[in-house]
Formats: structure tokens, C-alpha cells, sequence
């Protein structure tokens, strides 16, 4: 049996997008993306806007059916004719608080439909019982349950979007982006929430998030994710610590210091160019054309040839001469294998 609660195998979604009169053209949201989830793990998922996490999180769920590749949970591949086995298991905690509860439904109502849904109480005294333990478990008041979303806080919402999703008791949960709209007071709090429902119940995590310092504070591993593709994943301390592909090294620089003297003398490393469309991608490695290292390359480098540490993988940057490769590593002995 897999150790992964929860494996993606080489999972594409692509969106057709028309083009002229007659013709499409596919817009690679995600391309070729793999990794596994161990149970009561969290991996976290980085990236600039727009470079498929969300989407990576959603065709996981089959919220959009994935162009190919396979979600396998359990050992068990996930398919559109038994995904709603597996709805109870696999839950997810949506970004926007203020959008993805219903203004017209009570908060009784909202964490209460997933019960309702799978039939998981006998009677109404039951079922009120299971709400009012959920709300307590997040930190809410039992009383809260006949009030509306629109009188709560954004953070006190985001509780309950995670109390609807404990409710059919998950033991998996995609969180996308579930603190980006909070302020930090209220993030730490959603955070520590997150993780005192990991200890208890050994719930396994999909952390899709910007801000690297949370998601290095929450996460056992990081992915880092590019235009639609994975170009580095490893152990949390060793992504921010020891950042190995030139996109992760520009990501970490850009991390806030608090320090006025230490921030002024860091090293930046920009980025440099804009972000290709997703509808026009690049020929080989699809950072290329803003790495300050690569050369043009008609191939497409295996991930995980370059490994620095077991279980830290890094998507090789495309055709490099060995000065720019120690340069970029700061390691001679390192081997970079060109295909």
C-alpha cells in the first residue's frame, strides 16, 4: 500500500480558449504537475499569481475535470464516476470568506448541509448537537449557529467555511488560500486553528498559499510551482533555507525583513521580464526566459534529476554553462545532467 494519503501523478488541466474564427488554442493552467501527500502531512503550494494552485487544488476535487493524469487517494484513482464516494474524505476551505458562504442561509445551515447531504445524524437534536461541537471546535460560540455570515468578522467566516468542511470529519483538506484575505492578527489565529485540527484529528493538509513565512511555519514540505509546473519541492526549512532553482532563490529574496539594516544590505535577486502566457509557453524549461542563467532549449529537463537532499527535488533550469551552474548553486561538485 502507497505511504501517500493522497498522490497526483502527471495531472494536466487544460482550458480551450478560442482563437480566431474557428480555431482553439489550449491554455495550460496546469502542465504535468506530480506529487504525494503522507497522512497527517501538510504541503504547501507557492507561486506567483496565476500559476495554476488554485486550479491544481480544484481538479484535485474534480471541481474541473482533469485534461489527463491521475489523483489517486487511498490507492484508489479518483475519477468522475466514483469522486462523490470520496466527497466526505476530501473537503476543501475556500479563499474569499465573504463569497463562499450563502447570505441567506444561517450558520446552522451552512455547516449543517454537509450533514444533510451524506445523512450523517438520526434526528434534529442530533444534528445540533454535531453543529454546535463544530463551531466549538474552531473557536466559535455555540449560539452563533442562528446568526447569518454577514454579521460575523472575516475571520470569525473563515472559521465556519472550516467548520462546514470538518463536518463530514475529512481526512484530507485543501485549504486555498485561506488566510490571503485576513489581517495578520487574524491569520495567526486561523493558522494555529489549523494546526491544533492536525494534532487532534491527524488531518492531512493541501496548503496553497503566497506568503512563504506562513506556509513555512505550517508545512512539513513546499512545492514551489511555475506557469503550471512544480520546479522544486523538499522539507520546509530546506526550500527557504537552501533554495536550489533560480525562481525559488528570487521568491526567498523577496521575503519581508522586519530589520531595517539587515533588509537594506540583503542581496534582491529580480525577476526579470514578464510572466509568459500560458497560451504561448516557452520552448524547453518555461522559466527561461526569465532566468538570468539560461540559454535557449528546444527540451524539457526530467524533475527530480538534480537532487540535493533526499526528498528535495529541483526541476533543472534549461542548458547552463558550469560557471553560471556554480554560480547559481555555489557548489562545484554539484552535477547538472543535460538531456
Amino acid at each position: 500500500m502507497s505511504e501517500y494519503i493522497l498522490e497526483v501523478r502527471d495531472l494536466k488541466q487544460y482550458f480551450p480558449v478560442r482563437t480566431g474564427w474557428f480555431g482553439t488554442t489550449p491554455l495550460k493552467a496546469v502542465d504535468g504537475v506530480s506529487f504525494g501527500i503522507r497522512p497527517g502531512e501538510t504541503l504547501g503550494l507557492v507561486g506567483e499569481s496565476g500559476c495554476g494552485k488554485t486550479t491544481v487544488g480544484r481538479t484535485i476535487l474534480h471541481l474541473y475535470k482533469p485534461t489527463s493524469g491521475e489523483v489517486i487517494y487511498n490507492g484508489t484513482p479518483l475519477t468522475p464516476a466514483n469522486i462523490d464516494q470520496y466527497r466526505k474524505d476530501i473537503q476543501i476551505v475556500f479563499q474569499d470568506p465573504y463569497s463562499s458562504l450563502n447570505p441567506r442561509m444561517t450558520v446552522a445551515d451552512i455547516v449543517g448541509e454537509p450533514l444533510d447531504i451524506h445523512h450523517l445524524y438520526k434526528n434534529k437534536k442530533e444534528r445540533d448537537e454535531k453543529i454546535a461541537g463544530l463551531l466549538t471546535l474552531v473557536g466559535l460560540n455555540s449560539d452563533h449557529a442562528r446568526r447569518y455570515a454577514h454579521e460575523f468578522s472575516g475571520g470569525q467566516r473563515q472559521r465556519i467555511g472550516i467548520a462546514r468542511a470538518l463536518a463530514v470529519n475529512p481526512r484530507f483538506i485543501i485549504c486555498d488560500e485561506p488566510v490571503s484575505a485576513l489581517d495578520v492578527s487574524i491569520q495567526a489565529q486561523i493558522i494555529n486553528t489549523f494546526e491544533d485540527l492536525q494534532k487532534k484529528l491527524g488531518i492531512a493538509y493541501l496548503f496553497i498559499a503566497h506568503d512563504l513565512l506562513v506556509v513555512q511555519h505550517i508545512s512539513h514540505r513546499i512545492a514551489v510551482m511555475y506557469l503550471g509546473r512544480i520546479v522544486e519541492v523538499g522539507a520546509s526549512d530546506d526550500v527557504i533555507d537552501r533554495p536550489q532553482h533560480p525562481y525559488t532563490q528570487s521568491l526567498i529574496s523577496a521575503i519581508p525583513i522586519p530589520d531595517p539594516d539587515t533588509a537594506r544590505t540583503r542581496h534582491r535577486i529580480p525577476l526579470e521580464g514578464d510572466v509568459p502566457s500560458p497560451l504561448h509557453m516557452p520552448t524547453g524549461c518555461p522559466f527561461r526566459t526569465r532566468c538570468r542563467y539560461g540559454q535557449v532549449r528546444q527540451e524539457m529537463p526530467a524533475a527530480g534529476r538534480n537532487r540535493t537532499r533526499p526528498q528535495h527535488r529541483v526541476l533543472e533550469p534549461p542548458l547552463l554553462t558550469l560557471r553560471a551552474v556554480q554560480a547559481a548553486f555555489g557548489n562545484k561538485n554539484r552535477r547538472i545532467i543535460e538531456t
